[in-house]
């Protein structure tokens, strides 16, 4: 061969060669499709829960944190942040914190998945393919094992797509969520059906890439309070207003999730995340006057119960006043038990008869 050809066909190769790098990521062959991890993109990704209330209004919700990753094994694995879930409504954000996912116990929600290697040899050449996709979904503390369709998108050389083929069907009673439901229906005076359908498109970047360093910025942010874009969750930052500390009380006087030694005043340590959360609260509506009310159930006499529920509330005041907010700030009222929200006829109704209410009394 003489030298001028001799050396195009080396050019053509290097051309060829380097071409291939850009198509693989510069991956060598031996990495498989997870070469060295991917990082999952937020600005580029979605996730979306539709619920339907009064049998016929669907609505659809979003979560504005969550990250996820695929390892190197080909493990992927998605966190979702509770606290930011986003319906576009501040107190319908609110309770379905307060009241149903109960994020002040359980703040996550993790999908874990193993993606086969078998399942994406070929994505290079086809570019996009439906799977089937065993995955571990935990959530409210309860792990279960469920499967979804998905469609995988080789979007470009170092960008992968990860989307529910159709909307994945979730019974809330699986993760013991029945009674948050509940809880929903009377704060709201709606009817909601005890299942959800989940939608997402999770946006992969590959490790060492432009693209992962842009989405892993991205996934660092600190979430935005009232976005206007209603990407984030609406949630005020700083002081709370007038009609936001009311219907905060109002949400958190129905958790139900401070708990009492039985028959005495002495808080359950499972007591001490709401309480907290309810600390917060408090410190966010520094103007306000707040009545701590305690509700007994009927079992015993009504001067032992009138004296068990000031005790009680008491307790709950010194909670919050031992944590630094001033004492003059809290008005302390024992009910007894004449003010059931459901009759005393059953051991779960008495279990919602004792509980602690707050109010805005004064600012």
């Amino acid at each position: 061969m003489i030298p001028q050809m001799r050396n195009s066909w080396l050019s053509l190769l290097s051309i060829f060669a380097a071409t291939l790098m850009l198509a693989t990521g510069g991956a060598k062959a031996q990495d498989g499709p997870f070469g060295d991890g991917w990082v999952l993109d937020r600005s580029q990704s979605t996730l979306t829960f539709q619920s339907i209330k009064n049998n016929s209004v669907v609505e659809a919700s979003t979560f504005a944190t969550y990250t996820g990753t695929i390892d190197q094994s080909g493990t992927a694995q998605v966190e979702v942040q509770l606290d930011s879930v986003d319906t576009k409504v501040d107190l319908r954000n609110v309770r379905m914190r307060f009241l149903f996912f109960e994020t002040f116990q359980y703040p996550t929600a993790t999908i874990t998945a193993q993606l086969r290697e078998s399942d994406l040899a070929d994505l290079q050449t086809v570019r996009r393919k439906n799977i089937s996709l065993p995955f571990v979904m935990d959530l409210h503390g309860v792990s279960k094992d469920l499967t979804a369709d998905v469609t995988i998108t080789l979007l470009g050389p170092n960008l992968v797509s990860v989307a529910t083929t159709t909307p994945l069907a979730l019974n809330v009673a699986d993760f013991n969520l029945m009674p948050g439901i509940t809880k929903l229906q009377e704060a709201a005076n709606v009817q909601i059906v005890p299942s959800s359908t989940i939608t997402f498109d999770f946006v992969f970047a590959r490790n060492g890439t432009e693209g992962a360093a842009v989405a892993s910025a991205v996934t660092s942010d600190p979430v935005v309070a009232e976005g206007d874009s209603g990407s984030f969750a609406l949630e005020t930052q700083g002081e709370f207003g007038a009609e936001e500390c009311v219907g905060r009380f109002e949400i958190l006087s129905r958790a139900g999730n401070i708990y009492f030694v039985p028959g005495g005043a002495q808080l359950n340590d499972a007591s001490v995340a709401l309480l907290d959360t309810l600390y917060d609260v408090v410190s966010r509506c520094p103007q306000m006057m707040i009545e701590v009310g305690g509700h007994t159930d009927s079992d015993g006499s009504s001067a032992l119960n009138q004296r068990l529920s000031e005790a009680r509330a008491r307790s709950v005041a010194n909670y919050l006043t031992g944590k630094g907010i001033q004492a003059e700030r809290l008005e302390v009222r024992g009910y007894g038990e004449g003010s059931p929200v459901v009759a005393n006829d059953t051991p779960e109704n008495k279990a919602r008869n004792r509980r602690i209410e707050f109010k805005v009394v004064g600012q």
